[in-house]
């Protein structure tokens, strides 16, 4: 099974603002799900401010296993697991029979599975926003960056970015 994550942030690596994403990139959105769906049966895990960041029509994320991190052992909600730590979820992701599992915020979590991911796909938006949460560091000298797509500004996509995958040399 690929573990993987998937992130989007601006220059300054600011993932997010008062609990939102602090900015609406329509393909970004669309390459998201996308990924995440995949081709098979794949998995997600979020940490629970992410789960309740999630607009109501899309929790739990349709067409993949809903994998939730939370400390709270009485944590539970209609269409998401709930793992206490790292192992657990990818045992969780697994014995589902996922393809893929891909890890997709908030911080903590992304710092929690940093070193067992063999990708991070990053969309950089080319803003500096105020966020309050951001991605934590990674040395990058143990990873390799390949660009994929770069978008400009346009009716759907308030501001330039550009999509990369980093794989761990």
């Amino acid at each position: 099974m690929k573990i993987a994550m998937i992130v989007a942030m601006d220059e300054e690596g600011a993932i997010g603002d008062s609990g939102r994403i602090p900015w609406r990139i329509k393909s970004d959105m669309e390459r998201f799900r996308s990924i995440t769906v995949g081709d098979g049966y794949n998995s997600v895990v979020m940490g629970r401010k992410t789960w309740d960041s999630l607009p109501d029509t899309f929790r739990p994320l349709p067409e993949r296993n809903n994998i939730v991190m939370s400390r709270d052992t009485n944590w539970s909600e209609e269409g998401a697991e709930t793992a206490l730590y790292v192992g657990r979820a990818i045992e969780i992701a697994f014995a589902e029979g996922s393809d893929e599992c891909w890890i997709i915020g908030g911080s903590q979590i992304y710092e929690m599975f940093i070193d067992r991911v063999e990708e991070i796909h990053v969309t950089r938006v080319h803003t500096k926003s105020d966020g309050d949460v951001s991605f934590p560091h990674w040395d990058k000298t143990e990873w390799s960056e390949e660009k994929i797509e770069s978008r400009n500004i346009d009716s759907d996509n308030e501001y330039e970015t550009t999509y990369s995958i980093w794989t761990k040399v």
